[in-house]
Formats: structure tokens, sequence, C-alpha cells
């Protein structure tokens, strides 16, 4: 259906220009496109749907994608590739794990370098300098050709949050020194800070395969994001962190804190799902993650608890441990972004028609994109648009979601999170607010920003950190002794390591 669609409205263009007609670039005439985004469980947007009428009439291209399951990336990736080799690749698809490279290898991505200051300029302005220069020296051609609209972070995204309702319940400071901090988590431990007269307090922890506690191996100056480690300038020379001193020294300090129960018995079971459940039942006092969803952690606090607790949450400075320097890891350019089909190419329109939808999304006009279809997203309240709760029973994918998404700072997020409030929240966004700003202190751009993961290839195992994940969780618990470290270390660099580690340094000499 949709290649008749674009077969009419192609042969209806020449019809009118044969006949003399001046053929303007309007609504009428911009074909629909379609935009693979990640969904999980939403309902599809679909041709004729709420969502396409809306961005039909709102930008003057009608934009769907059927359900395609998101499932961590795998799925999707899976249904993207049987796609493109059935030669009906989406217009537009978001790429992440390494996927842009072979599809930019195999002719199935179109060369964006041309098109972008023309048809693009919203893209072209909001994303920095530094980082289309990255993208160009990761063009697998080697011509330094821009395939790829990254995602692009340009502040801290990520920071540790303590409950400080629990610091003042167990008569404690803020802590700032590796000393204090486990004092503190030792009197959560001991001293019933949620007042509920159960020993079920956990002081810290994380999930399984030691994500998402990043802040103990941040004191060590270990470069990790969101549980994974990464390749930054150690002792001179770009290194995966995962085989330092500087992480061994970490290992052994969480290993300390497990043992002497100061972290969640079940870190390395808890799936996401586990872990979030726990600290909205009002059990955790040290929690590491992204500012802005901190306020639906309090809303589950408040609707989960006993009273209603209103938990009050705030940075934990940075910690150093004695002899490193901490710091929390930013990548600006991540790993994922939007590549176009070439195939579009075979139609102007059509190109016109992505190249308008990519533009739209980093053009602040649209913002109100973002909000979704009124009475299915949103609601308007005293002439303010307020969003409905998620529900993915009945609310369609947002796939523009404007401009948030694309280039995030603390002005986006800030905004974003004054979209959601209402009166009963407000006091939610204003601690999310105030751990979005307190994040900004912390932050160090690492070396590997931008890193092609095509350095991977052919040595999966080390992308997947499948030795890295054996060894640390069995010396977290103590199955290991801290010894073991250096024997993970050697069969790393004898299991594909060395040749990843020659690859990366390659690359990065290539980019300074």
């Amino acid at each position: 259906m949709k290649l008749t669609k674009r077969m009419l409205g192609t042969l209806l263009a020449l019809a009118l220009l044969i006949s003399g007609a001046a053929f303007a670039e309007t609504a009428e005439n911009y074909p629909d496109i379609e935009y693979w985004f990640t969904n999980e469980g939403f309902l599809p947007a679909e041709v004729g749907g709420a969502y396409y009428n809306l961005t039909k009439e709102t930008i003057g291209v009608g934009v769907y994608m059927p359900y395609v399951d998101w499932n961590g990336g795998q799925t999707y990736r899976e249904q993207l590739a049987l796609r493109v080799a059935a030669n009906d690749t989406p217009d537009i698809f978001i790429y992440n794990n390494g996927i842009e490279n072979s599809l930019i290898l195999d002719g199935a991505a179109l060369d964006l370098t041309d098109y972008l200051p023309e048809y693009m300029p919203h893209v072209w302005e909001a994303i920095p300098a530094s980082v289309w220069e990255t993208v160009k020296a990761n063009d697998p051609t080697g011509q330094g050709r821009i395939w790829t609209i990254p995602d692009v972070t340009t502040f801290t995204r990520h920071g540790a949050y303590i409950r400080t309702d629990w610091l003042e319940a167990v008569g404690k400071s803020m802590p700032t020194t590796q000393e204090e901090f486990v004092d503190v988590l030792r009197a959560f431990k001991e001293k019933d800070p949620n007042g509920n007269g159960a020993a079920d307090e956990i002081p810290a922890g994380g999930r399984m395969e030691a994500r998402w506690m990043d802040y103990l191996f941040a004191q060590y100056g270990v470069a990790m994001y969101e549980g994974y480690p990464e390749w930054d300038i150690y002792d001179g020379e770009i290194t995966y962190s995962a085989v330092t001193s500087n992480m061994k020294a970490a290992l052994e300090f969480v290993s300390s804190l497990y043992k002497e129960g100061l972290l969640d018995p079940e870190t390395l079971l808890n799936s996401a799902g586990d872990w979030s459940g726990k600290f909205d039942s009002n059990t955790v006092g040290v929690y590491y993650h992204i500012p802005w969803v901190a306020y639906q952690r309090l809303q589950g606090i408040y609707d989960y608890t006993a009273g209603a607790v209103k938990a009050q949450v705030a940075n934990l400075p940075q910690i150093s441990a004695e002899g490193y320097e901490g710091f929390i890891t930013v990548k600006p350019t991540g790993n994922s972004g939007k590549m176009v089909s070439a195939d579009v190419a075979n139609d102007e329109m059509l190109m016109k028609a992505a190249f308008r939808v990519l533009d739209c999304q980093y053009n602040m006009e649209y913002r109100d994109l973002e909000y979704g279809v009124e009475g299915m997203h949103f609601e308007v309240v005293d002439g303010k648009k307020v969003k409905l709760p998620e529900d993915k029973a009945s609310q369609e994918l947002l796939i523009l979601q404007t401009p948030g998404c694309q280039v995030e700072n603390v002005e986006v997020i800030t905004s974003r999170l004054e979209a959601v409030r209402t009166e009963e929240n407000s006091w939610q966004i204003d601690e999310s607010i105030a751990l979005l700003n307190g994040n900004q202190a912390d932050g160090k751009v690492i070396a590997a920003d931008g890193m092609p993961s095509s350095v991977y290839e052919g040595y999966e195992d080390i992308q997947n950190r499948t030795l890295y994940v054996e060894y640390v969780s069995k010396i977290i618990t103590g199955e290991y002794s801290i010894d073991k470290f250096d024997e993970f270390v050697e069969r790393w660099y004898k299991n594909g390591g060395q040749a990843v580690t020659d690859r990366v340094r390659e690359w990065y000499a290539g980019k300074k």
C-alpha cells in the first residue's frame, strides 16, 4: 500500500508539471513517512490514526510506524534487518549497538552530508560542531561523511541520590568523604530510618551485572556508563576501565560493602523492575539514576507506603577515594541516533518529507508535538496542557518526541519536567529539577566519546562483557578473592582484549 501511494504521489506531481501548473511543496503533496522508533508496548501509530493525523496537521507530513517491539533493542534490530534484506527499509529509523556501520557499508543508508545545512538547518545548528567532527571521523567508509544524526547529551545525565530525610532520622550530615559515606550506610542499616519498625532498609545497591551503581566505582575514577565499563585515559593511554588498577581498587571496596551488608544482598539478581520496586517501597537509602525519573520514584513511595511518605532526596556529593579522582562519566555523542534510508533518494518529495520530519524534531516551534494527541496523551487544564498518566493500552506511540531526545540539556529536561507538573506532584518535580541541576558539578567527558562499536567486531564476548560480569559478580559476593582480578585481566587480554585495545588506540589516535 505504501509503495502504491508513493507512486501515485509522484505521478500526480508529474501530471501537474506536464500541465504547466506550478508545483509548490505543500502539506498536500508531501508523502507519508515511515519512521521506526523505540516502542516498549504502546499502540502503533498507523496511517489515518490519531497520531498520524496530528503530524499531518502540524508539520504537513503524516508519520507512522507499525508495532515493532523494542525488547532492549534486540527484537527491533532483528525486524529492521528483515526489512533491509527485503529492500523495504523504513524511511527513517533509529540505530543502536553498532548496526549503523553495516547499514552504511551495505548501501542501506543515505549520505546526509550535503543535505544537512540546506534542508535540515535546525539539526545542523543544534548539534555541536565537535560532535559532527566525531561523526565524520567515525565514517566506516573512511571518507569523512555524515551518515547518522546522533542523539546528543550536552550535560551530566546521571547522579547518585541520597535520602536526606533518612539522614535526619539517623542524625547524620551529608557525607563528603568515603569514610563518612560508609558511616552513613551503616546508620541506614542499623537505625530504622524509614520508621516502620522493620529491619528492611537497604543502604545501597544496584542491578544484575553490577549495573546502576556507577557512583561506587566512580569514587576510584572508573569510567562507567550505566554499569558498562568505558574507555578512558589511564597511565597516558586510552584503556578499558575494567582492566585497570582503578577497577581492582573499586571492586575491593564494593566487595567490602557487600560483605558488611551495606549493599542489597540481591544486588546482582535485581532486574530493573526489582530495583525500582525496592526504592518505591521506601527501603533504599542511596540510588543511582537519572533525575527526571526521580519524581516517579518519589510518587511510588508516596503511593505505596503507609502514611503517604513524602521522601526527601538530594544529590550525593562526588566522593573520591584516597589517592583517586572521582567523576561521573559523560558521553555527549551517544551510540544511538537516526538514519535515513538510501531508498528515499529515488523520490525527491519523499526525501524532502524525511528531511522535514527530522528538522522539525529540532525546531522549538514544534515543541508541542511532545505532548501528543489531546484526549489520548494530554488534557487541557486551566488553559495549560497537562500530560495524562501513561497508558500503553490506549495511547499511540509518540514518535516525534521533540527536542528532548535529540539534543538533551538542562533546559530541555527542565521543560519536560514542567510539562508534567500538577498541583499534586509539584513537590516531586521540584526535587527532580534540583537533582538535575545538582548533577552538573561532577561530570567528565571521557576519551571514548563517539567511539564506534565496530572496534568490537569479531569479539562479541568482549563487547557483551561476558568475562567481566563473571569475575566482577564473584568478586563482589566474595566467591572470588580480589586476587582473582589479575587472572581476569590476563584472560581478557588473551581472549580478544588486546586486539580490541589496539583498534581503540588506533581510532583514538585518528580522532586526536
